[in-house]
């Protein structure tokens, strides 16, 4: 029976007792269920009623609803608002069910997983929202952790312990921290992360283990980390809300106009006719008659937002994810994913990103290293068959160099000792399922690369124990003595082990960062070390990643001396790292260095090409990573990020606030001097650019309020930025800070849970679903498999998306403004009595069914430029960053066009009818004459508006636009016919009135006149602007592809696969390890227990960097050059890209 007490130190203590529910269920903790979903069946009705009225437009709907229930008002039928009220309201509870059903899907999922917990003294199963803080759980190999738990025990061998009592800190989201006492025999152990297992986690390579579960469910630091799920809107949205209060204001002054105008009109007229034509009740005067009249003006112009603009908007939002979701260029065939669109409300939002926030490891890179060089006894090797020389060889693993192989044949014992020292020099694991077929699970993917070399050149590790490793050396298997394991960290930057073979000699094995491990050799070793500085030049200027091994002999006194001192420090209580640290660094002096490793760390297909164009997009890209810096550091090199090119990579790396800010401060003063000093620099030269990189403990100060927006101005000056170090909480408070002081729109992009919180944070997540599970797509708005799909997601369907849904607006507006004002000129000459200009039947329909399906084809379909363009000229995103295609100007310019046609409409078929007469002599001017003719000439000047915006037709354009016209036509001839007023009179007045208009010229030569007057003023004014004031999207509709500029795409289709990351050696790679501390000590202490590692797809990604370069100096150019610098560099560019054939997509 295992007693625990945790006490936690916020408002009350935490006491937990094992396999004691009665006692614990005493202090109500938080249950291991998890709920991510919004409603249930009771509250999704009011809840979903209440999100949605807080949009402004639904309320403002309701309001008007209200107000046609009163009969003294509404001159319209109360269903014209009810119906479209009720189809969007559904429309969108619907779309709202359906997500919060796939979250509960997820949530069961998940919480019904089954786990054994000792209950009663006995194992039984029970559901994972059922395990409770303080339940002892037993975990099998390659089982998900189902809680925070401290491990009690495992299969591996001295893996027992027992436990009393524990004393930890409270809940809180840091992954990489536990600490805790634990008491036992009246002794005290330290307790820190290496004793916990994380809920998310897999166990691996253990048989079963025991743990006792301390935070459950919420709890948990997975959640903790998870942050809250966030209501996003787009930036589109939020204007609408604005302009609909405009709208709403501009509505009310129209309405007190008209009604002044009524009070005024029944006070000097309509007093002349009290004595035959009285006042209808409840109305005694005018004033109140003005009253009622301003109310029935509300209701008749509120078409200037009709409620099925935000039907359409939700359908052409839901085109938009079906393109993205069919699109066959994101499918990828290797894991059989498309690319899925799991929200149909940010599509727009796509077109407008200026920062990306992306992870890096399985997002950026696939995660996978190759042996590609290594400096053995300053004999530089490159990159065999190695099966007929080593029948246990790994066979994808490629090295051409055959000297390297013959020297290990030969039994150079320079060769041999560096592989020796490559197959015991780590932490890996081993698997050997059946004899030959070796698996090995690797903290780090370096640590499996530097291993499988090994292996490979004949220096095979087999199995390892707590105290031993298992070496078959040259087909001789060797078993040595594990002494120690010197454990790597983000100071040492280096690990060690000290072995003793079967001969009894001692030996300490040392890997690290060359910068580091050349201050610890003995002095007889500086000749070799300039030889291997300049091959590690070499390596770097490749963009490998590179590494030191060295090795020192230990005599029997100096092991035991040593062991000694390092079990002293091992188990002290205060200052036990510091120790630590100190006995590490006496025994890793006067070592004897043997070579150099250089590896490869493969990017994903299209990363560097990716963040290049995007980058000619304006967009700027931020690497957020938990790896160390040299890491992140390696892969901006390789991913182009950072280039030799720069002027300067600021690093801040402080501890402390004072530090941090003289860091930041110094690189804005650097940044500030060298915009001065470029205004000295000669007309055409190109200023340098600057990156920045900052370590996690930095980052924590840098976000504190007081100097954050100082850290924001600096990062944003920078080309590039990179962040490592950081909490997946960190992730979301960059993104969160860069949403507040910059007002941009952002993009979060990961694979991992890490990832969540980031995600969930910027204003759209993408989830990219690799191999590190599927919580970033389970939190994402979009998710697909592979980086590259981000640039056609952005700079195709986004920049299309945005394009269709401005060109939607502003159509929608103007159509609707033309419509809805001429009935306000119209109360100027009927009395202003609230008199609609048209049949009641065409106000319902004419947003439903005249002008509806036209508009939404063009918001659906319509391009301005194919997509093979929007990937040349990545230049054409930059509009929807800018807000340029509809924002409040581009509003007032279509509401004023709008008011312009009302005009036209209303007063050229007035001005016309008022004298006109018939063939027989009768007069053309009465009220329906002038509404019918009214109605056709707005259909038809609407219609061949929306002709003229549309720049890309389709058959269903075609259907569209003329299909409504007919369609007008065929139901205003039926709604006029004698067969309709003969079975209701009452609901059809406007009998034979089409008939008996439409066959007069003099009417059609009204509506060609009014057509005329509203379109050529727009077609001339659009003549010019093409002219005079031409867009990059109208250039770029005209020029051949691969001609004038030349395109980024030709570059990207010609590339070569080479290796990335080209620069100089003063940027080389202090040290390959992505791995973390602490598994030296898990290892020696039997508890070899692993989260799981990712199993990624071989690939390396290749290219030239010229294009890069010629593309990145092109958009970095402030000035124009003379004209024959044009002429010779567009003669180049024509000679670099190839021209790609034209093609368009629907």
């Amino acid at each position: 029976h295992v007693r625990v007490c945790v006490l936690v130190f916020t408002e009350e203590e935490r006491r937990v007792r094992a396999n004691d529910r009665e006692y614990n269920e005493k202090f109500q903790y938080a249950s291991n269920c998890i709920m991510t979903s919004k409603y249930n069946v009771v509250t999704f009705l009011p809840v979903n009623l209440f999100e949605q009225f807080q949009e402004v437009a639904n309320t403002y709907f309701l309001f008007l609803l209200i107000l046609q229930l009163i009969p003294q008002i509404s001159s319209l039928s109360w269903f014209t608002t009810i119906v479209p009220l009720v189809l969007v309201l559904s429309i969108t509870a619907v779309k709202d069910a359906t997500d919060d059903y796939f979250r509960h899907k997820s949530d069961n999922q998940v919480n019904n997983r089954q786990s054994q917990v000792v209950i009663h003294g006995s194992l039984q199963k029970e559901k994972w929202m059922n395990v409770r803080v303080g339940d002892i759980i037993k975990l099998e190999n390659n089982q998900f952790v189902a809680a925070d738990l401290l491990l009690l025990s495992s299969s591996e061998p001295h893996s027992l312990c027992y436990i009393e009592t524990v004393v930890c800190e409270p809940p809180n989201n840091k992954l990489d921290r536990f600490c805790g006492l634990l008491y036992w025999r009246e002794c005290k152990y330290p307790l820190n992360n290496q004793n916990m297992l994380l809920r998310g986690c897999v166990l691996r390579n253990t048989e079963y283990c025991y743990g006792l579960v301390i935070f459950a469910g919420p709890d948990t630091k997975l959640m903790q980390n998870c942050g809250r799920t966030k209501f996003k809107r787009t930036s589109i949205d939020r204007l609408m809300n604005t302009l609909v209060l405009w709208i709403f204001c501009f509505l009310v002054c129209m309405g007190m106009i008209l009604a002044v105008g009524n009070a005024v009109w029944e006070s000097e007229v309509g007093s002349l006719f009290q004595s035959f034509l009285d006042w209808d009740l409840p109305v005694d005067n005018f004033l109140f008659s003005a009253f009622l009249s301003f109310w029935s003006y509300v209701i008749i112009l509120n078409t200037v937002v009709p409620i099925s603009l935000y039907v359409s908007v939700e359908v052409i939002r839901l085109g938009h994810s079906y393109f993205i979701n069919w699109d066959r260029k994101m499918f990828c065939t290797q894991c059989s994913t498309a690319a899925e669109a799991r929200t149909t409300t940010l599509n727009e939002e796509l077109g407008q990103v200026e920062y990306i926030f992306s992870d890096k490891t399985g997002t950026l890179t696939q995660n996978i290293m190759s042996f590609n060089k290594c400096s053995i006894n300053g004999q530089a090797y490159g990159r065999l068959d190695f099966l007929s020389f080593n029948p246990l060889a790994d066979p994808d693993f490629c090295f051409y160099d055959n000297a390297l192989l013959e020297s290990v044949k030969l039994g150079d014992p320079h060769s041999q000792e560096f592989f020796r020292l490559l197959s015991l020099c780590h932490t890996v694991m081993s698997e050997e399922k059946k004899e030959g077929e070796l698996v090995y699970k690797a903290q780090s993917p370096d640590e499996g690369a530097l291993v499988t070399a090994a292996r490979n050149f004949g220096f095979v590790f087999r199995s390892r124990t707590p105290g031993t490793v298992t070496v078959t050396e040259l087909g001789r298997s060797v078993t040595y003595t594990l002494l120690a394991i010197l454990d790597f960290n983000n100071i040492r930057k280096r690990m060690s082990v000290i072995v003793r073979n079967p001969e009894g000699r001692i030996r300490l094995y040392c890997k690290g960062a060359d910068t580091l491990l050349f201050e610890r050799l003995h002095p007889s070793n500086h000749h070799l070390m300039n030889i291997t500085t300049d091959h590690l030049n070499e390596c770097a200027g490749d963009g490998l990643r590179t590494l030191a091994l060295a090795y020192r002999d230990l005599s029997e006194e100096q092991w035991e001396e040593w062991s000694e001192s390092h079990r002293l420090a091992d188990r002290s209580t205060d200052c036990r790292e510091d120790r630590l640290a100190a006995t590490y660094e006496h025994i890793e002096q006067d070592m004897m260095l043997l070579g150099a490793t250089a590896i490869e760390d493969k990017l994903q297909e299209g990363v560097p090409e990716t963040i290049a164009i995007l980058s000619l997009a304006n967009i700027k890209i931020w690497v957020l990573t938990g790896d160390k810096q040299e890491t992140a550091v390696n892969i901006g090199y390789s991913c182009k990020m950072l280039t030799d090119d720069m002027t300067e990579v600021f690093i801040i790396s402080g501890y402390t606030v004072q530090s941090v800010r003289e860091e930041l401060r110094w690189a804005d003063i650097t940044l500030v001097t060298s915009v001065e000093l470029s205004l000295f620099i000669l007309l055409y030269s190109i200023s340098g650019e600057f990156a920045l990189v900052i370590n996690g403990h930095s980052l924590a100060h840098a976000l504190e309020a007081d100097m954050e927006g100082e850290f924001v101005s600096t990062a944003c000056a920078c080309r590039a930025v990179i962040c490592c170090r950081v909490t997946p909480l960190q992730k979301a408070l960059v993104v969160e800070v860069i949403k507040k002081h910059k007002k941009a729109v952002t993009l979060a992009i990961g694979d991992g849970a890490n990832d969540v919180s980031m995600i969930k944070t910027a204003h759209i997540g993408v989830g990219i679903s690799g191999q590190e599970g599927i919580q970033a797509v389970l939190a994402s708005d979009y998710s697909f498999s592979q980086f590259r799909f981000l640039q056609r997601l952005l700079l195709v369907h986004g920049r299309w998306s945005y394009l269709r849904m401005c060109r939607f607006l502003c159509y929608f507006f103007y159509k609707n403004f033309a419509f809805t004002m001429v009935h306000f000129w119209f109360g100027f000459f009927c009395g202003f009595s609230a008199q609609t200009v048209y049949d009641q039947y065409f106000i319902t329909l004419y947003n439903i069914v005249y002008t509806s399906l036209p508009v939404l084809a063009m918001g659906i379909f319509d391009q301005d430029v194919p997509e093979q363009r929007s990937l040349e000229y990545p230049k054409l995103y930059e509009p929807g960053q800018l807000n340029l295609l509809f924002n409040k100007r581009e509003f007032f310019i279509c509401i004023a066009q709008g008011i312009y046609t009302s005009i036209v409409l209303f007063f050229v078929p007035y001005a016309v009818l008022s004298q006109a007469s018939q063939g027989t002599g009768e007069p053309l001017a009465d009220y329906q004459t002038f509404a019918v003719t009214t109605a056709t000439a707005l259909v038809i000047v609407v219609s061949v508006q929306i002709a003229l915006d549309t720049g890309y037709w389709t058959a269903i354009n075609h259907f569209f636009v003329w299909g409504s016209l007919g369609t007008f036509f065929s139901i205003m001839l039926a709604m006029h016919s004698e067969s309709l007023f003969s079975i209701f009179p009452k609901q059809f007045h406007f009998v034979g009135s089409s008939q008996s208009t439409l066959v007069q010229p003099l009417v059609w030569l009204t509506i060609a006149l009014a057509t005329v007057i509203c379109i050529v003023p727009v077609l001339a004014f659009r003549f010019l602007k093409l002219d005079l004031k031409p867009q990059l999207s109208d250039t770029k509709k005209r020029k051949p592809a691969g001609r004038g500029m030349g395109g980024v795409r030709g570059g990207v289709g010609g590339m070569s696969e080479g290796r990335l990351g080209m620069r100089g050696g003063s940027r080389r790679s202090g040290y390959a390890f992505a791995h973390q501390e602490g598994f030296g000590e898990l290892i020696t202490s039997g508890k070899n227990m692993r989260l799981s590692s990712l199993a990624l797809a071989n690939f390396a990604s290749r290219h030239s960097s010229s294009w890069i370069d010629t593309l990145r100096k092109k958009k970095h150019s402030t000035t124009h050059p003379p004209q024959s610098l044009i002429m010779s560099h567009d003669l180049a560019l024509r000679s670099h890209f190839k021209p790609f054939p034209e093609r368009r997509i629907t």
